[in-house]
């Protein structure tokens, strides 16, 4: 394997920088250099072989983080992808990333489908598209929200996003599996979900002895655990256990938001995804019997975001579309704007975001030290977050690793 080079040291002058921290701007220049961001403030010199540009008061922020991707979902029915090629599914994939880069995304958390070989090409630069934070497949217990197997289906499928492990010693291993190939954390499926087929979305999986069991094993690695979980029973069940970071929650209650604070846990909303598959799931390969599903936690999820972050709870900015519908990734930021002000919303999707990820410092900030992932508006995402939305539009430069990677 061979490293990314390195880019040219590159200035950009005349802009209005946003620490998502304080929700303030400050007007100055930004200097990267080996790929990081090595100064901010007024009348940055420019080094000798600089490239600069002049962003005539842009205003500029840190590279954006979805923490709830699928980078190999190419399409919606996900059993199919166990019959699939995986060089296809690379392929895809790879432009899949691309789209998100284009986007302004210059760092994603996958939370099940990647693996070591995907966050590696991009790394390389053989891949154009996000960083990416792997957690390789997701633990299913048998007949799970991991268990793409229909009723009448028997051999396990040769590829898919997640592995059957039921038994405290098997999901030890299994985690463990995981783990040696490189995950940056693990997840759980701790209830039942839309796109499995033979579930209820209202069941709680995983024996509180499993899920403990996986902790632990996440916790001796300096990892940790996620869960897949939508109603109060299962999310608190998770919490309990010592999981870290709760995917979608659209059907939590006032305990859940009591126990997220008191264990200091994320929740990541999910609300695109719903309305993408509600509109557009059945034309992108949805199996009928899931897209019936939908319904069940289309409504509830602005409901639960707004009761979260009402509650205090940590917040990160999530996605989780599925084939064609990855599209849709900014419409995110439009859907939580009814009920969150501008300024949290860019937080769940910068600092909070990177907090989740442990890249604080690293990533979701315009510290001098972090990567030099930067994106540019043509206007104030703080008064209109509607620009964040369209970023075909109003996002002129993304800029990763200290490399334009994107210009309008």
């Amino acid at each position: 394997m061979t490293a990314r080079p390195e880019p040219q040291p590159l200035l950009l002058r005349n802009g209005r920088l946003l620490d998502p921290v304080t929700g303030t701007y400050a007007e100055g220049d930004l200097l990267a250099v080996d790929g990081r961001i090595a100064e901010t403030g007024p009348g940055v010199t420019a080094p000798a072989g600089a490239e600069v540009r002049d962003l005539r008061g842009g205003f500029v922020l840190p590279g954006l983080i979805d923490a709830h991707v699928h980078v190999t979902a190419i399409t919606a029915d996900l059993a199919s992808l166990g019959t699939t090629s995986p060089f296809y599914i690379g392929a895809h994939a790879a432009r899949i990333m691309g789209g998100m880069l284009d986007r302004g995304f210059t760092a994603v958390r996958d939370v099940a489908g990647a693996d070591y070989g995907i966050a590696a090409a991009q790394a390389d630069g053989a891949i154009r598209g996000p960083r990416v934070f792997f957690g390789g497949r997701a633990l299913s217990q048998t007949g799970g929200h991991g268990d793409d197997r229909g009723p009448g289906a028997d051999p396990l499928p040769a590829w898919s996003g997640s592995r059957i492990a039921d038994g405290i010693e098997a999901v030890r291993a299994a985690a463990r599996d995981e783990l040696r190939k490189g995950s940056h954390h693990i997840k759980v499926m701790a209830s039942g979900g839309v796109a499995s087929p033979t579930d209820r979305i209202d069941s709680v999986q995983y024996s509180m002895d499993e899920l403990r069991a996986v902790v632990d094993e996440a916790g001796a690695a300096n990892r940790y655990v996620c869960a897949h979980a939508y109603t109060a029973r299962a999310v608190n069940r998770a919490l309990e256990a010592g999981i870290r970071s709760i995917e979608h929650g659209n059907l939590i209650d006032a305990s859940s938001v009591s126990l997220l604070v008191e264990r200091d846990a994320f929740l990541v909303p999910t609300l695109v995804t719903y309305w993408a598959l509600k509109k557009e799931g059945r034309q992108f390969g949805l199996p009928e019997g899931s897209w019936r599903k939908v319904d069940e936690v289309l409504d509830a999820g602005l409901s639960a975001l707004d009761l979260a972050y009402r509650g205090g709870v940590r917040l990160a900015y999530g996605t989780d579309l599925l084939g064609g519908m990855h599209r849709h990734q900014s419409e995110e930021f439009r859907i939580r704007a009814q009920v969150q002000p501008p300024i949290d919303i860019v937080r769940a999707a910068t600092c909070a975001a990177a907090e989740l990820l442990r890249a604080e410092g690293q990533l979701g900030t315009l510290a001098a030290g972090a990567h030099a992932d930067v994106i540019v508006l043509d206007g104030d995402p703080l008064q209109d977050i509607g620009l964040l939305a369209d970023p075909a539009a109003h996002m002129p430069l993304v800029i990763q690793a200290g490399a334009v990677v994107r210009q309008r």
